[in-house]
């Protein structure tokens, strides 16, 4: 069965779960209510997956049997396989979503991998490697592991001219491999930009002539290069791709398909927790102006960690961010200013009493608001109810930049692009989202620990140019729909008041201070093995926090405050099997 008709027929059983009344689309309802309603409704709440022909006892135990095959592969990999049969290996774990089963073999592969690449470079070893795919698949790997390897491997592929041959054009594989492995470029990289726009030009030029799988993974790095793209989603779509690479395993693929039924599993019981406990909230509080995203607000959680292990992590932060979504629209779209301030005050108090301050319409809220973390340090270890002390500051921090910008917009202020900047980033909610994402998570591998919560509430360079990323794509997005909120001038039309540009050399400018983000997160990532490697798990969950980024907003979409924009994309998610992806 196609990806389409999944999505056909789940509409339908959304229908029948719903009462057989079709949800709104956002135009049918602008003149209601703010934003759209739901475009899941109760389907979550009440979904029922189909029966399995295989119980998860033995889906467990077979895959326990698979896991043993694979590490006894990669074991012989590590001490008799070339550094090109190691690093197609790590990829295609990496790709097929089983590769944290793995973490010390793979690690030590690396390792290795690093130390002969460092060995050619010194003159000390053999590098008579001229294959295009496997020197980005090398430099790809290697920089997003954290280690540091110079661009320099690839000036072998450059001609007398300073260009890259003009042979490789035709090598599509290489292409697509070295345009991926060009955007882990860092701050002053420019050779890598010639890198990118050579592939990127010669990719676009043969899209229409390629055969699948190849011509799906170029759309999709065209769309998204695979550095930035969310692990999970990759696995979607590479799951049913990789039986027609050359060095396919069927035992790995299998492996694959068993962990993804596993997880996917999980992930609906989850989602049926929250979407009830989302529902008798929003349902209590009575904000209907506020966004009812609790779907996609998962989803995007489970872009962070999607594995089993993660299982609370992802529980707790989804709560928060809900959390302070509501917060978001109260200060955006319904409060007036007299309202926010009142709102700022008693969330600054923090405690029970303060909920006389506020209008009656916002009692429950508050109320609801305080419970809600109190229940979450419940969920937490005598050890680990420290953390809480970072969500509670971060949702306070968050209110007063909120606040601040709804003074601007009452007094109808237009911030300099700079001063614009320096409040927004904080009010994108990623710095404070840093800490939340570390705050379910058991310190198994070292991510949560006590110096990694320091690190992400002290807002980083890597979580600042975060937050800069979700300010930039979110604020082009808005300014593509002409929904900025509330009357706040956003980045972009804040750069063509300071510039006198127009709107397209304005979001041109902003697509380009959004790449050099991308390009800190890169640097960061690197640097962080010579400073702290023991922060580098932590560093990692961020990044894969802003990585969903790029999905929510492909193409100028805003996928959270409009559901409808990636409905299909979240039906596949957690409803489609492997064998229904594409």
């Amino acid at each position: 069965m196609s990806g389409s008709k999944v999505i056909s027929v789940l509409n339908t059983e959304m229908l029948a779960v719903n009462g057989g009344t079709p949800q709104l689309t956002a135009s049918a309802t602008a003149t209601a209510q703010t934003f759209a309603p739901s475009v899941w409704g109760d389907f979550f709440a009440t979904y029922a997956p189909p029966n399995s022909k295989r119980s998860e006892k033995w889906t467990r135990e077979r895959a326990e049997e698979l896991k043993v095959q694979v590490r006894s592969k990669l074991l012989k990999a590590k001490s008799s396989s070339s550094a090109a049969d190691m690093v197609m290996l790590i990829d295609t774990l990496e790709r097929l979503g089983i590769d944290n089963h793995f973490r010390h073999e793979i690690a030590a592969m690396l390792h290795r991998v690093h130390r002969e690449q460092q060995e050619c470079t010194a003159g000390s070893g053999d590098d008579d490697d001229d294959d295009l795919h496997i020197t980005s698949l090398q430099f790809h790997l290697l920089r997003k592991h954290g280690f540091r390897v110079s661009a320099a491997v690839f000036d072998k592929f450059i001609d007398s001219k300073g260009s890259f041959k003009a042979s490789l054009s035709s090598d599509t594989r290489g292409l697509l491999s070295l345009y991926n492995a060009a955007h882990m470029a860092m701050p002053g990289e420019e050779a890598l930009d010639d890198a990118i726009a050579f592939a990127r030009h010669h990719l676009r030029s043969i899209q229409g002539k390629l055969r699948s799988p190849m011509a799906e993974q170029v759309s999709r790095a065209l769309d998204i290069p695979l550095p930035r793209t969310p692990r999970r989603l990759e696995t979607m779509h590479y799951i049913t791709e990789y039986e027609h690479e050359p060095a396919f395993d069927g035992v790995a693929l299998e492996l694959a398909k068993l962990d993804f039924e596993l997880v996917r599993s999980l992930h609906l019981r989850e989602l049926k927790a929250l979407t009830l406990w989302w529902k008798d909230l929003y349902n209590s509080v009575k904000l209907s102006y506020a966004r009812d995203r609790i779907v996609e607000t998962y989803f995007w959680t489970c872009g962070i960690y999607h594995e089993e292990e993660y299982s609370r992590a992802r529980i707790m932060c989804t709560k928060v961010f809900g959390l302070m979504s509501l917060m978001d629209d109260t200060y955006d779209a319904h409060a007036t200013l007299e309202e926010c301030h009142k709102l700022n005050k008693a969330i600054q108090r923090w405690d029970k009493s303060a909920v006389s301050i506020l209008p009656e319409y916002l009692h429950v809220f508050y109320i609801k608001l305080l419970n809600n973390f109190d229940e979450l340090e419940d969920c937490l270890e005598p050890t680990e109810k420290y953390r809480m002390s970072y969500a509670k500051t971060g949702y306070k921090q968050l209110s007063e930049y909120y606040l601040r910008e709804a003074q601007w917009s009452s007094d109808r202020y237009m911030p300099s692009f700079a001063e614009h900047l320096n409040v927004s980033v904080m009010s994108s909610g990623f710095p404070e989202l840093a800490p939340v994402v570390l705050l379910g998570v058991r310190d198994g591998d070292g991510a949560a620990t006590a110096e990694a919560f320091g690190w992400a509430a002290a807002v980083p360079a890597l979580v600042h140019a975060s937050a800069e990323l979700a300010r930039f794509l979110n604020d082009t997005a808005s300014y593509r729909t002409g929904k900025s909120d509330k009357g706040i001038p956003n980045t972009v039309e804040c750069y063509m008041a300071e510039r006198g540009v127009g709107g397209e050399e304005a979001m041109a400018a902003v697509a380009a201070m959004a790449e050099s983000a991308w390009r800190t997160i890169n640097r960061e990532c690197v640097e962080m093995v010579d400073r702290a490697d023991h922060l580098l798990p932590a560093a990692r969950l961020v990044v894969n926090l802003t990585r969903m980024l790029e999905e929510i907003y492909l193409g100028g979409r805003d996928g959270y405050t409009v559901g409808a924009d990636i409905k299909d994309l979240v039906t596949n998610f957690f409803l489609a099997t492997p064998s229904q992806f594409n």
